[in-house]
């Protein structure tokens, strides 16, 4: 009966941690906003996901200034991706776990229509996502949608407070 129960315990301490060290692998996978690293302006919504293994993330959202299109299609792309609306459209490509960070695949800058080499990885809840040309790489940091402190979040205003006014009976 000890052994037993000793076998079932170590079966759940194997479970919780088997079930913590996936949780942890998964942290790049979900919903993000794409924070623009010259503007800081939040521009997108991206869901991240794993699909034969490999990592790939689809713009499901745009965030567009007013006077620009509010669907707009990918000119400057090539192949496949030309003139194709760029909300929907799979922006990371084919990325491969290694060590906490996914790597080798590429991610598309449909503003400039160029793919570049590149890899993502979670740090302090953030989302790095690095691009590279050659040696030289630029890093733009992604918060999860539900993040206050987003450069684009509104603030609530404030309502003026009305002065109490004496009621007379």
């Amino acid at each position: 009966m000890i052994r037993l129960l000793r076998l079932f315990c170590l079966l759940v301490v194997s479970i919780v941690l088997a079930s913590s060290a996936y949780a942890q692998d998964d942290g790049v996978l979900g919903k993000w906003k794409t924070v623009d690293d010259e503007t800081g302006k939040v521009k997108s919504i991206v869901d991240i996901y794993v699909e034969d293994g490999k990592l790939y993330g689809k713009i499901i959202e745009l965030f567009r200034a007013e006077g620009e299109d509010p669907d707009p299609v990918c000119e400057k792309c090539e192949g496949d991706y030309k003139d194709k609306k760029v909300t929907g459209m799979v922006i990371i490509d084919g990325l491969t776990e290694k060590k906490g960070e996914w790597t080798n695949g590429k991610i598309l800058d449909p503003e400039k229509g160029k793919w570049y080499k590149t890899k993502v990885w979670v740090e302090d809840g953030k989302l790095q996502v690095r691009g590279y040309i050659g040696f030289l790489h630029r890093t733009q940091v992604w918060v999860r949608p539900e993040t206050p402190e987003t450069p684009e979040t509104p603030e609530t205003p404030e309502t003026p407070e009305t002065p109490e006014t004496p009621v007379s009976c």
